[in-house]
């Protein structure tokens, strides 16, 4: 059955300052993580180039036909601000920290986690991250650290998957 058959919840709350919010068509703010060289390398590899507005808009309206779209938002000074972004479906699961402040403090893999549980109360059996590149050793590591194992070769990295 396709994700797109099953009602993609509004809200996922992960903890009392972090949770994920279904993808609304409002995403100008996402631009400016876009923008970024080293953040673009690790969405779409050495060559890539910095997003254009067009660009953006064709990759949220993608991958929100594809998988669950979400927001990911951290709660400061008393309003959630969104910081990154994550896409969820049983065949990958491409997660950015788009704000550099926010990454290495273990914001992915609570992310990852929670996503992990929606795959549960969807029956999932397994779930796939289709490529991380090679020179992507934190993500590599991210997805090991929740159980993810290394399942093939890709053209520039690798593929995972996890058996739920």
């Amino acid at each position: 059955m396709p994700i797109k058959d099953i009602n993609q919840p509004e809200i996922i709350n992960i903890d009392s300052n972090l949770r994920l919010k279904k993808f609304d068509n409002k995403f100008s703010f996402a631009f400016d993580w876009y923008q970024d060289e080293d953040t673009v390398k690790l969405v779409d590899g050495l060559n890539a180039k910095k997003y254009d507005f067009n660009t953006l808009k064709s990759m949220y309206q993608y991958l929100n036909n594809v998988g669950e779209l979400y927001f990911i938002e951290i709660l400061e000074n008393n309003e959630f601000i969104p910081i990154g972004d994550v896409t969820f479906w049983k065949d990958d699961m491409p997660i950015v920290i788009g704000d550099k402040n926010y990454r290495n403090k273990g914001i992915g893999k609570k992310v990852i986690e929670a996503l992990i549980r929606r795959a549960k109360e969807l029956g999932y059996q397994e779930i796939k991250v289709r490529e991380i590149y090679t020179y992507n050793i934190a993500s590599q590591r991210l997805f090991e650290s929740v159980g993810f194992k290394k399942s093939g070769n890709t053209a520039n990295g690798f593929s995972y998957t996890l058996s739920i």
